[in-house]
């Protein structure tokens, strides 16, 4: 049985593809970039999803305001691992996650129509402290995957679930380093 909690996404030795969702207004100036510009905001966290389908699930497959557009990062496995190690999981103590330059938290991933798994798919909220390197260090190329993520809707709508995961991407277990394991495991929630 595989375990709750697993890294799953696309990746090669050197790089791994995190999905974001943004209005075309930040959208267009990235790809023409290659990189985060303005009016993407260097000020507030942003948060990184290495699954497809959870991202699809959170951005109703790009059709919420605000999320129409939807962006593979690929990002270098040297910042992806950095980030990890400078994590802390938001139902640690308050006043941690307060400080943390990266918040991790495990939500259940989700099926292609949306409906909640039982396992867990992992976000990572890289902080305004980290955020310029992340746009200007870490990332090697966006593509924008908008028109394959409206093909895929629109064939899962017509019952063609088959087609349309042909269109996701390829992901796998992360190999992720021991030292990062144990940091990233989750504990009991906290309650609010």
């Amino acid at each position: 049985m595989a375990p709750q909690h697993q890294i799953r996404a696309d990746y090669d030795a050197h790089t791994i593809v995190v999905h974001q969702a943004y209005a075309p207004a930040v959208a267009d100036p990235a790809l023409r970039a290659g990189r985060f510009v303005a009016p993407f905001s260097f000020h507030r966290m942003t948060w990184i999803k290495p699954s497809f389908l959870w991202l699809m699930h959170r951005s109703n497959w790009a059709r919420e305001p605000g999320q129409e557009r939807v962006l593979a990062v690929r990002i270098t496995r040297q910042g992806w691992e950095e980030a990890l190690s400078r994590a802390v999981l938001t139902t640690a103590d308050p006043a941690a996650v307060a400080r943390a330059d990266v918040h991790v938290q495990w939500d259940p991933e989700r099926s292609l129509r949306g409906a909640a798994l039982n396992h867990y798919s992992i976000q990572v909220g890289i902080g305004r402290g980290l955020i310029r390197t992340f746009s200007d260090d870490w990332i090697v190329g966006l593509t924008d995957l908008t028109p394959q993520v409206r093909k895929a809707a629109a064939l899962i709508r017509t019952g063609q679930a088959t087609k349309a995961q042909r269109l996701f991407p390829l992901e796998r277990v992360y190999p992720l380093p021991r030292a990062l394991e144990g940091r990233l495991a989750p504990g009991p929630r906290r309650s609010a």
